[in-house]
Formats: structure tokens, C-alpha cells, sequence
């Protein structure tokens, strides 16, 4: 079973690298943001076979790579929205209203 999964692994390795063809010649940003989140999930689950097919620590890997494939995401739209619009930290971001939690003005 071992070498199934090994197989597996090696077949979603060259899904990865078609990604890396993609990043490469574009031709947009969101093509490029999709082969990039393409890796991601790729490399997730080449690190969970990896750990099926006998070598446990792969899946804290595959944890690490989850965590870094959405936190790029988050910063590719970030990026890409005009002047960073959805950014609760930005001075000038727009409220629906001016009131907090409890129903009060903030003015």
C-alpha cells in the first residue's frame, strides 16, 4: 500500500509542476494566484500521502503548507482590491455604520 501512495504522490507531483508552468507564463495574476494555490494544495496532499505511506512527520508539512496557501490567498485579494479595500485596520476603510457592538453611537 506503501508504494500506492508513494506512486500517488509522484503523479500529484507533476500536477505541481504544470503549476509552476502556469506562474511562469501567466498570462494574468489570478492565473497565476490559482497555479500558486494549485502548489498548495498539491504539496498538501503530497505531504499526506507521504504520511499514510509510512513517515508520520510529513503531516505537520502538509499542515504548514495549508496555513500558507490561505494566508496568500487572503494577501493576493488584499492586494489586488482597489487601495486594499476590506482592511478593518485602515484609517480611511468604510463602516456600514458608526456603531459598536452594543448598539451605541462611536461619534
Amino acid at each position: 500500500m506503501a508504494a500506492w501512495f508513494t506512486g500517488l504522490a509522484a503523479l500529484l507531483l507533476l500536477t505541481i509542476a504544470a503549476a509552476l508552468w502556469r506562474i511562469w507564463r501567466g498570462p494574468t495574476s489570478a492565473d497565476r494566484m490559482m497555479a500558486a494555490q494549485l502548489i498548495g494544495s498539491g504539496g498538501v496532499a503530497v505531504t499526506l500521502l507521504l504520511a499514510a505511506a509510512g513517515q508520520p512527520e510529513a503531516r505537520n508539512v502538509g499542515l504548514v503548507l495549508a496555513l500558507l496557501a490561505a494566508f496568500a490567498a487572503v494577501a493576493f485579494i488584499k492586494a489586488a482590491s482597489h487601495r486594499g479595500a476590506g482592511d478593518p485596520e485602515a484609517e480611511d476603510a468604510p463602516h456600514a455604520d458608526a456603531t459598536d457592538i452594543r448598539g451605541q453611537r462611536n461619534d
